[in-house]
């Protein structure tokens, strides 16, 4: 059964041990991250169900990790101390994997290290729910009108499911607000993520789907196949948006939304 479904970007500068001074900066995305936390502890998920756009991507298919156990460190990011342990929900995992089996839309993992796109949310998300189990999916390089099917053929899974299950969205906007953006700036990057939040907050997820495709490749996003396929689970069920927080101080928009 669903419980709870939301979108978290996944900048390793809310880790505190890398971030620093920087998290001033990111202050209204942190503290949404903070609510976000208390209204997933709330719902009390047995399972967290995690759409990452790193790691392990293939270009037709949605990969599924069934690892046992899963871990999360920030070596990349300069912390050398950080360990962070989750066990993996395999069981449901393969559950998924039998589904979609024969329509070739699936494989997959055993991959116990997960990438930055999983673990920095998980590590603000997951504080006080260390014993609820993860399981990460990567999206594919198709449309995102598969990204939507997926999801929607996924929820009749999730809502069947015998225990609570959380949806997590992944993802970053606009990778190019600014000048100092990491992809460098292009005018569309503002232009994507306004859109983009507008259409969420009012609902409009055909709109979405239709979204000029020159104007998301100009905005440089990672986020929005996630987006995609969360629309496709929550589509038919009753919900009201919740915007959190955005921001993008360091030329990426940071989306914390979520989906009551």
């Amino acid at each position: 059964m669903l419980v709870f479904s939301a979108i978290a970007p996944h900048p390793p500068l809310l880790i505190p041990s890398i971030g620093r001074d920087n998290l001033k900066v990111i202050k209204k995305t942190e503290e949404a991250m903070k609510k976000m936390a208390n209204d997933l502890y709330g719902c009390k998920p047995e399972t967290v169900v995690i759409i990452s756009p790193h790691g392990e991507i293939d270009e037709n298919k949605i990969t599924i990790n069934q690892a046992v156990k899963l871990n999360a460190t920030f070596k990349e990011f300069g912390d050398l101390s950080t360990k962070l342990e989750w066990p993996g929900d395999a069981g449901l995992a393969y559950k998924i994997y039998e589904q979609f089996e024969t329509s070739g839309q699936v494989r997959l993992s055993h991959e116990e290290n997960l990438d930055h796109g999983l673990a920095v949310p998980l590590s603000q998300l997951l504080v006080n729910l260390k014993e609820t189990k993860v399981l990460p999916l990567t999206y594919a390089f198709q449309d995102l009108d598969f990204h939507f099917q997926f999801g929607q053929q996924l929820r009749e899974i999730l809502q069947a499911a015998n225990q609570r299950i959380a949806v997590i969205a992944s993802g970053d906007l606009s990778h190019r607000l600014t000048k100092e953006a990491p992809a460098g700036y292009h005018p569309d990057g503002k232009k994507f993520d306004k859109i983009l939040v507008d259409l969420l907050k009012n609902k409009k997820f055909a709109e979405v789907l239709k979204l000029d495709r020159g104007l998301v490749e100009n905005a440089g996003e990672c986020g929005l196949r996630s987006i995609a396929l969360l629309l496709g689970i929550i589509q038919d069920i009753n919900f009201t948006p919740r915007l959190l927080s955005y921001e993008g101080p360091f030329g990426v928009g940071y989306l914390v939304m979520e989906f009551t």
